[in-house]
């Protein structure tokens, strides 16, 4: 899921350079992906009334639904 994640962000963004996912696992068994980009590129991921974001979302939770885990993205301050 973090390489999908950070492959999809890194073709969003002006830096992809800067595309950090991090992976926190929450004691219910769910996984967190927390995704921070650079500055000048939160507004391209997150997108008009934030619909990229929801989109990303959409496609990283039906991946995961396929190995039955459940999986969040977060969008976090570097």
């Amino acid at each position: 899921m973090r390489e999908l994640l950070e492959d999809l962000a890194r073709g969003l963004v002006e830096h992809p350079d800067a595309v950090r996912v991090t992976e926190v696992e929450e004691d219910d068994g769910s996984l967190v992906l927390e995704l921070s980009v650079s500055d000048d590129d939160y507004g391209s991921i997150i997108g008009r009334g934030g619909r990229t974001a929801q989109a990303l979302r959409t496609v990283i939770k039906a991946a995961a639904s396929r190995g039955r885990r459940r999986v969040f993205v977060d969008i976090v301050d570097a």
